[in-house]
Formats: C-alpha cells, structure tokens, sequence
C-alpha cells in the first residue's frame, strides 16, 4: 500500500490503496498494520480541506493533527495520488 509519507503523523501512517484509486483523493490513517479496519478516511478537497467520512479509532486530537498536515501537505500529496490515479479532488456530496 502506497503511502503518502515514510513517517507517522499523530501516530498514524497516511496511505491510500490500489483498490480506492478509482475514487477521488483519499488519505487513510492507520497503524502499521496499514489495514481499513480501524483506519480513518479523509476526502481531500483542492484547497487542501477535508471532509472525514470514517473516524476509525481515531480521537478527536488526533483527527485534527492529521486534517493539519493534510491541509498544509495536500499539493506533495496529490502528486502522489495522481501518479496512479486519473480521479481528481473530492468535490462533495452530490
């Protein structure tokens, strides 16, 4: 599973899968198990905002670090993305 950085945030690694590419950029925070189970899941806008979808075992502390570096990482993190994605940024609920 690609992940976005070699490094946790808030005790998390950010990751996406081969499987999701075919939705819109996501961020999954795990363990280092790296697994959905009790994973959170963050859509990403293009101004680098977030709307969480799955809160995992993620408290609230931590869900804000993560959407933090998101916000401020968002554009390295896309380059990423769109290496094996076509789909751009979440556009919200339609």
């Amino acid at each position: 599973m690609p992940k976005y950085f070699n490094f946790k945030i808030a005790g998390y690694f950010l990751y996406y899968t081969s499987k999701c590419i075919i939705e819109c950029m996501h961020v999954h925070a795990s363990d280092t198990e790296l697994t959905e189970g009790g994973s959170a899941k963050f859509f990403v806008r293009d101004n680098g905002d977030t709307d969480i979808v799955k809160r995992g075992i993620l408290n609230e502390r931590e869900i804000s670090k993560i959407q933090d570096f998101i916000k401020e990482h968002y554009l390295e993190m896309y380059s990423k993305w769109s290496e094996m994605s076509p789909n751009g940024f979440y556009k919200g609920k339609k």
